[in-house]
């Protein structure tokens, strides 16, 4: 029995040694090992001239701009314009019926003439004291009245005659011929094109940076790619106490009217002084609650083989305006240093990689991605 259990025993330890001899060979293999270098884009840190903007958001507005109503009702009896079409001040648009003021109007003109032709009589008479003064006073008095009341018509009528009363593009109209309608009541939109305004606003610490002739950016989904520069013609004279803007208003040359009223429109505000910034690609920067990251590239020597290699090293750093698909960093970094264009997500500190940046993307400012 004794045999038998020295026996087990003798072959449990044989095996620990063996399973422990195995485990050492794989730690010692292990330690050995080096995982293959990383493949990723690079990117140099570049120092250009940066104006600095002001952005907002905002909306575009007609220079003159109104919807064209009536003023006395009635019946309209002609249409002078076809939809969206330009107009020119003075232009016909709609006309009512206006037959009875019309007849009314000569009636009135009738009376006014019996009213003259009067006043001469009583005039003659007084001279030649046949008549009193109170009587010329009185033939006077109603030539007047009636004079005042065939201006009174005559306006009416000038009134049922609605003209346009600027330069402008049409809109779609609102009115039918036969159609009954009130004083007051919308015809057509018109509004002027160009010019057009670029309203928007800004904080109030930035008040004292605005100025009229400041050049304005402005683009708009509706023409992706396309920048409308202009002038800051006029900020106002208040702040709105209860957003602490202030609000601005710009001119943009506008000839082919592809800017329309109401538009929504991101504006910047260029300023006159010129900055230095250190600029790289959006998509280096790892972005973290407890700070924002790149990676550098460097080179390193192995101080046993004495061979070079690229690692990377993790450098916090201070990221400021981002414009297109590039970041300035204000504190972290040096112009000239290589850092890790894309994929950082997959990184980390003092790893080895390789660069290639065949596939690597193009950062712009301005970027124009196509539609997917």
């Amino acid at each position: 029995m004794w045999i038998a259990i020295a026996a087990v025993a003798g072959l449990a330890i044989f095996l620990i040694l063996i399973k422990g001899l195995q485990i050492f060979t794989m730690i010692s293999a292990g330690k050995k090992m080096t995982p293959p270098p990383e493949t990723v884009t690079s990117a140099i840190v570049k120092e250009e001239d940066w104006a600095p903007m002001l952005s907002a958001v905002g909306s575009v507005s007609a220079v003159q701009g109104a919807v064209v109503s009536t003023e006395l009702g009635g019946m309209v009896s002609e249409i002078g314009f076809q939809n969206g079409t330009l107009a020119k001040k003075g232009d016909l648009l709609v006309k009512l019926d206006a037959s009875q003021e019309e007849a009314l109007l000569r009636s009135a003109e009738a009376e006014v003439e019996l009213a003259r032709t009067d006043l001469e009589r009583t005039r003659d008479l007084a001279s030649k004291k046949v008549v009193s003064n109170s009587d010329l006073d009185a033939a006077q008095s109603k030539f007047r009245r009636l004079t005042a009341v065939v201006d009174q018509m005559q306006s009416n009528i000038r009134k049922k005659a609605i003209v346009a009363p600027f330069d402008g593009q049409l809109g779609i109209r609102q009115v039918n011929i036969g159609q009954m309608i009130n004083s007051g009541q919308p015809v057509v939109a018109l509004q002027s094109l160009d010019p057009v305004f670029a309203d928007f606003a800004l904080p109030q610490q930035y008040f004292s940076k605005l100025s009229q002739g400041l050049e304005i950016r402005v683009t708009t989904d509706a023409m992706p790619g396309r920048v409308f520069t202009g002038k800051l013609t006029a900020v106002n004279s208040m702040v709105d106490a209860a957003t602490r803007n202030v609000m601005v208003q710009a001119t943009l040359e506008n000839p082919d009217h592809v800017l329309r009223p109401g538009m929504f429109a991101k504006v910047e505000v260029v300023l006159p002084e010129k900055q230095r910034a250190l600029v790289i690609p959006g998509s280096a920067i790892s972005y973290a609650p407890f700070g924002d990251s790149v990676f550098v590239i460097e080179k390193t020597k192995d101080p046993k083989t004495g061979k070079e290699s690229q690692t990377i090293r993790a450098q916090f750093v201070r990221v400021g305006e981002a414009r297109g698909d590039l970041v300035s960093i204000t504190n972290g970094l040096k112009a000239g240093e290589t850092v890790v264009g894309t994929g950082v997500f997959k990184l980390r500190n003092g790893m080895a990689v390789t660069i290639n940046n065949d596939l690597a993307p193009n950062p712009q400012v301005n970027p124009t991605p196509a539609d997917s």
